[in-house]
């Protein structure tokens, strides 16, 4: 299928060129951050010749690169900017999948014309934004890529193996490590690459090998995934000193929530999940993610639920930097119940579940689903815990029967081997010492991969259980297979 790639390289320094209209980039220029404690998110090459590189702190960059112009990135300005320039695009291509910051790929599959045709559309598309761009064509997502690593206006129209054969190993987006490790086997570009045995190499850099390969092979079979349009609410608080204590962070903490939630309210949304980032005096930074059990924009309730995320997290060292963004926004008006006084407070399970994501880690609180399965162990699925959105109730005119007793539940154990003696063909003693049984219900048959041994999918499962009730008291599930008893569930 064709694919048209757009690349804007160094795009945050030619937004920064755009807002600045004196910056010359051609010049050494380091774009940094922020202006305390800064840290280099790019620079042009003559600042790169004197020395500069991105994660440098300001104060490094700018002692290597005395004469260097600083400039400082902004990421509202960039996402805004770069929003535009994908929308543009939907005048080329209905599908268009955006591939960060400066990169996109657009499917031309079924529009009229041919790859000049389709390069020069995308250009009259851009044609509004003062940014160095390089749109290239291939026959697939990788090739297209590629293309545009070599240059403006080119298109692969022949082999794609050999037209990214003398290409760099960078191409892949590979780990340094990794190129090294090939550069000591003589591998320095994806035709070297492509010319390795695929199951060895697989066999010795991991599964992640078998892409790499199909890469320098010039194959790259993924479809694009169309962008999606998600609203996100972005605040952060920087430059105001550092905190050193708990108290300190969530008194700033408070004031991100209160900004975020009046963009909430301005747009008319309620936030579905909370991103925080914290950056610390060390230059790490930790992100954490809470989930929202029903979406709100009450203030008091995302900063608990940001609050108890904190309480299983421990910082090396002062926070200088906050950044709040509330994602998966959903409309802001709320349903609500006449007759739900029987329901969960939402906030409260929501509170809860971020402290279960803060002390077990996050997606470890799980709720078991009944599903289909022969065997009882495979009767069930774990997924993560939310709650359901309430749904209206009207009142109840008949009162709720009660049970006349109340069921028993079944509990699975890890099988384990167990005593049993039979007579008359039916478990009659069960256990060391040995109990009787005083009821059995069973047997209840599976039978699996009866054909395994003709077509090597494994030795066939033949099964019986048994529901035995013990002069003790306990009722217990047993199974058989052959010869061999083993306890597998127990009723409470």
């Amino acid at each position: 299928m064709p694919i048209v790639c757009i690349w804007i390289p160094a795009f945050r320094l030619a937004v920064a060129r755009t807002t600045n209209p004196g910056i010359a980039l051609d010049a050494p220029l380091i774009l940094a951050d922020r202006v305390e404690r800064g840290r280099v998110v790019d620079c042009t090459l003559t600042a790169a010749a004197l020395g500069v590189r991105p994660g440098m702190t300001l104060v490094q960059a700018q002692a290597v690169a005395h004469d260097a112009r600083t400039a400082f990135d902004d990421p509202a300005v960039d996402a805004r900017v770069w929003s535009e320039v994908l929308d543009a695009l939907d005048a080329a291509s209905p599908l268009v999948e955006d591939g960060g910051l400066g990169r996109a790929f657009l499917e031309m599959q079924g529009i009229a014309g041919d790859p000049a045709g389709w390069i020069a559309a995308v250009r009259s598309a851009l044609a509004g934004f003062d940014l160095p761009l390089r749109t290239t064509c291939g026959p697939n997502p990788f090739v297209a890529a590629a293309a545009a690593w070599r240059g403006d206006g080119i298109v692969c129209d022949g082999d794609p193996a050999a037209f990214v054969a003398p290409l760099p190993l960078e191409l892949l987006e590979i780990e340094h490590g990794i190129c090294e490790r090939l550069r000591l086997l003589g591998v320095t570009t994806l035709g070297e690459l492509a010319a390795l045995p695929h199951g060895p190499f697989v066999r010795r850099f991991g599964a992640a090998a078998a892409a790499w390969h199909d890469r320098a092979r010039g194959i790259d079979n993924r479809p694009l995934q169309p962008r999606t349009r998600a609203l996100r609410v972005d605040r952060m608080l920087f430059g105001e000193g550092e905190a050193t204590s708990e108290e300190q962070v969530l008194f700033a903490l408070r004031t991100l929530v209160g900004w975020v939630v009046d963009d909430l309210a301005a747009a008319g949304k309620r936030a579905g999940r909370l991103v925080l980032t914290l950056e610390c005096e060390d230059a790490q930074t930790r992100v954490l993610t809470t989930r929202v059990a029903q979406p709100t924009a009450v203030p008091a309730t995302l900063f608990e639920l940001l609050r108890a995320q904190l309480e299983g997290v421990t910082l090396e060292a002062p926070v200088v930097g906050l950044r709040l963004a509330a994602e998966e926004l959903a409309g802001g008006g709320v349903a609500m119940s006449l007759f739900a006084a029987g329901d969960p407070d939402p906030d409260a399970v929501g509170i809860v579940l971020a402290r279960l994501d803060a002390a077990l880690g996050e997606g470890r609180a799980l709720r078991a689903r009944i599903v289909d399965g022969p065997r009882i162990e495979r009767r069930y699925a774990l997924e993560t815990f939310t709650l359901e959105l309430l749904a209206t109730r009207g009142p109840r005119l008949d009162p709720v029967p009660l049970p006349a007793a109340a069921t028993l539940q079944f509990r699975l154990v890890a099988p384990r081997a167990i005593d049993v003696r039979v007579l008359d063909g039916m478990p009659r003693f069960v256990g060391s010492p040995p109990q009787q049984v005083v009821e059995v219900a069973g047997p209840w048959r599976t039978e699996e991969r009866w054909w395994g041994p003709a077509t090597g999918e494994g030795a066939p499962l033949a099964r019986d259980e048994y529901d035995v009730c013990l002069d003790d008291g306990a009722l217990v599930r047993i199974a058989r297979e052959g010869t061999d008893w083993s306890l597998r569930g127990v009723y409470d």
